[in-house]
């Protein structure tokens, strides 16, 4: 077990142009092990970027990324979630057609051996993987309070539900670094305080280091150990949510004016 504000994962110098656009532009920092990080910035800042040279969607043109001390650049998007990476996406990326059950054991398949010619012959192993794939299954669903959704279709269910079954897709795997990406969106007030609540749990109980990317400041501020601020892709604040938020460049990357960011709503 690393030491606690050990680094599981460290960007640096990561830098992406789209043709003369630079979307990131030599940012760097680190996520220590067992931290909620926040990771913030107006639109159009680069965090969807960044989150996607994380996951091995994009491929930067300078800098690295490492997660527990090795890069990830030379590794293809499928091999991600193999190292111990898991993220949710802001725009629901489940199975509408598919139980909440069935949705969530396509996270755990991330992690089993089974293939085409060993699923099609049923061999005694598969079906016991397959068994323990489903236990799986069930005891997230239990942990996020979602068994009695186990075999409602995806289709249908209230939004803030649905992002549960996306984060338990993601838990799946057993990740040990989490990105999660706006997981706020669409929710509203109560919910949003439930959804807090959830993240800490996530952290305190199953050990897995949570990175967040989140438009919704009171969430970020509320639960984030370290918050990390971009603008046009630069990284202009990184620090202590307090400190981060009488931060001056900050403030004038969200309101344009010096007035205090606990202003904002």
């Amino acid at each position: 077990m690393p030491a606690p504000g050990t680094p599981i994962l460290s960007v640096r110098d990561l830098t992406v142009r789209f043709g003369g656009i630079v979307a990131l532009d030599g940012v760097s920092f680190d996520v220590s092990e067992g931290q909620i990080v926040g990771l913030i910035g107006p639109n159009g800042a680069g965090k969807t970027t960044l989150f996607n040279c994380l996951s091995r969607l994009y491929t930067p043109q300078r800098g690295d990324i490492s997660f527990r001390d090795r890069s990830l650049l030379a590794l293809p998007a499928h091999r991600i979630a193999e190292l111990g990476i898991g993220r949710t996406f802001q725009n629901l990326a489940l199975f509408p057609t598919l139980t909440v059950l069935q949705n969530v054991m396509v996270g755990v398949h991330a992690r089993t051996r089974s293939d085409f010619l060993s699923n099609a012959l049923r061999l005694p192993w598969v079906r016991r993987e397959e068994e323990e794939t489903r236990e799986r299954a069930r005891e997230l669903l239990a942990f996020l309070d979602l068994e009695v959704l186990a075999a409602h279709p995806a289709a249908g269910l209230p939004f803030g539900t649905l992002k549960r079954v996306e984060l338990a897709r993601a838990l799946a795997s057993r990740p040990a670094l989490l990105l999660v990406d706006e997981p706020a969106g669409g929710l509203n007030h109560e919910e949003v305080g439930a959804l807090a609540a959830l993240l800490r749990v996530i952290r305190e109980r199953r050990g897995v280091t949570i990175l967040l990317v989140e438009h919704h400041m009171g969430l970020v501020m509320q639960i984030s150990d370290t918050v990390v601020v971009l603008d046009f892709g630069r990284k202009i604040a990184e620090g202590p949510p307090a400190r981060v938020q009488r931060d001056p460049e900050v403030i004038r990357a969200y309101l344009g004016v010096d007035e205090p960011a606990g202003a904002r709503r």
